[in-house]
């Protein structure tokens, strides 16, 4: 593919990174199309804001007539899908998304690549933000909505192309993780935990993947690196460049923080530089894995040339990511959050978060297991621990069907009733139920003003969290009705 295609073709669009390259691409004028066989949103939305059709389900006439200059395939796509299929056979320039990302538009940059198991999103996003804020005016692809650039890409005019980089392998015929494709020169590691069972067999094979994208960095390049975690402090300890460690607090740290304020805001919290208090800074988000997050960006904004205060005064603006504790909305006096948390990790960070933003008030986490790995037993016992500080727990029961397993058949699964056993004897109350709707019914009965609704899961989850907020408004309205008439 010498010449810039006029005609790009996505099969299976839906996907973040997917949508966000779809998108930049159309911004530039070129024509571009897709498939899937379901969409939700927010993608849904963002691709039809953007104007680029898509087509429901996959048939080899979406590449072919007319011909597609170059078909993008994603890596959910299998080898017999109709679309792939008659592209490769028929001779089309294909490619992988992360090597379309990176010949259509990263290179010729200086990629900032945001890895981990968790933060990811986020911390993309606050690191574009800073940069954005002091005038560097970088590039951007991120798996989510971002605020600040409402949407999930931009197209800066600056150095930096800054991607969110991920673990997972790139498309059926090249099953290297995602993060090797981008040309790290700069590489932010949040976290390194065991997640993606369908493609990892446990946390050392996962480890082995990280250190592969460590080993791939420049010499002149560097890593910054939350290495106040034990497994990422282990794949770094080989690097071939300046590893700058971070973290809210732990030994041999070049970054962290001390004397955090949580306020009804955000949080307040000292910076520390080689144990030198160097500043005092404020970040509109809740809880310690969020204060850790914007320091990892407030250091590798640094390293990118960003005077501190600069970045420091540009982190107060942030206005964070749809699904990450983001407030729906409050009816009948109860807020209802929206939350991508699926790993243990994850739904323990955000619960904790959000009992300090809404400290005093109960907490109701309701939690749906989607995932090839939590569905299976692997974090049955941690998922125990993660929902302390939640008043009451309603899980979404999930069937026992086939899941598929890099160690092969899985024969354990998760078990709702073992983990609302297991919580009880933690004294947190917790049921199970079959659907949406049930959960909607138990919600809306038991619901009293105050009350914190934290809906947890990284699918759509039918909508809940709308559904929710009518259904309390709709129940207060016939409340009133039948008051008036008493």
């Amino acid at each position: 593919m010498s010449e810039a295609p006029r005609h790009v073709h996505f099969v299976a669009i839906g996907g973040t990174g997917m949508g966000a390259l779809a998108g930049l691409l159309a911004a530039r004028g070129i024509r571009v199309t897709g498939s899937d066989d379901t969409l939700y949103p927010p993608m849904s939305t963002m691709l039809e804001q953007w104007g680029i059709p898509v087509h429901s389900g996959f048939r080899p006439e979406h590449v072919l007539d007319p011909r597609s200059d170059l078909v993008v395939i994603g890596n959910v796509v299998r080898p017999d899908n109709p679309e792939a299929r008659a592209a490769i056979d028929e001779g089309l320039a294909v490619l992988s998304f992360p090597d379309a990302l990176y010949r259509l538009a990263i290179a010729g940059k200086h990629p900032v690549v945001v890895s981990g198991t968790h933060g990811k999103t986020t911390t993309t996003s606050l690191v574009a933000a800073l940069l954005h804020e002091t005038g560097r005016d970088p590039s951007l692809l991120v798996g989510g909505y971002s605020h600040d650039f409402e949407g999930s890409f931009r197209e800066g005019q600056g150095d930096h192309f800054v991607v969110e980089g991920d673990e997972y392998d790139t498309v059926f015929f090249d099953k290297t993780p995602k993060f090797l494709h981008y040309g790290a020169r700069t590489l932010l590691i949040t976290s390194v935990e065991f997640d993606h069972a369908d493609i990892y067999r446990d946390l050392d094979h996962i480890k082995e993947a990280f250190r592969k994208l460590v080993e791939s960095m420049p010499r002149d390049g560097t890593i910054v690196a939350a290495v106040a975690h034990p497994d990422v402090r282990d794949v770094v300890s080989g690097a071939p460049c300046r590893v700058l460690g971070y973290g809210v607090e732990g030994d041999g740290l070049h970054w962290s923080c001390a004397a955090l304020e949580t306020e009804p805001n955000g949080t307040h919290f000292d910076i520390l530089i080689d144990e030198k208090v160097v500043a005092r800074a404020f970040v509109p988000l809740f809880g310690k894995f969020n204060v850790e997050n914007a320091l990892g960006a407030l250091a590798a904004t640094t390293v990118l040339g960003v005077p501190l205060d600069a970045a420091k005064a540009a982190l107060t603006t942030f206005k964070g990511v749809k699904r990450r504790q983001e407030l729906r909305g409050e009816e009948r006096g109860v807020a209802v959050v929206d939350d991508f948390a699926h790993h243990p990790t994850a739904v323990r960070g955000s619960i904790g978060a959000l009992c300090q933003r809404f400290a005093g008030r109960r907490l109701i986490a309701v939690f749906e297991p989607r995932t090839n790995t939590n569905r299976r037993a692997v974090f049955q016992k941690d998922y125990a621990r993660s929902f302390d500080g939640a008043d009451r727990v309603i899980i979404r029961s999930v069937p026992k069907r086939p899941i598929y397993s890099a160690t092969g058949p899985v024969e354990e699964f998760f078990s709702s009733e073992k983990l609302i056993a297991d919580l009880g004897e933690r004294g947190v109350a917790a049921t199970s139920c079959d659907s949406v709707e049930e959960i909607i019914e138990q919600l809306t009965a038991e619901c009293r003003s105050g009350d914190v609704v934290l809906c947890m899961s990284n699918g759509s989850f039918d909508n809940i969290w709308q559904r929710l907020l009518e259904a309390l408004r709709g129940f207060a309205e016939t409340s009133d009705r039948q008051s008036l008439h008493e």
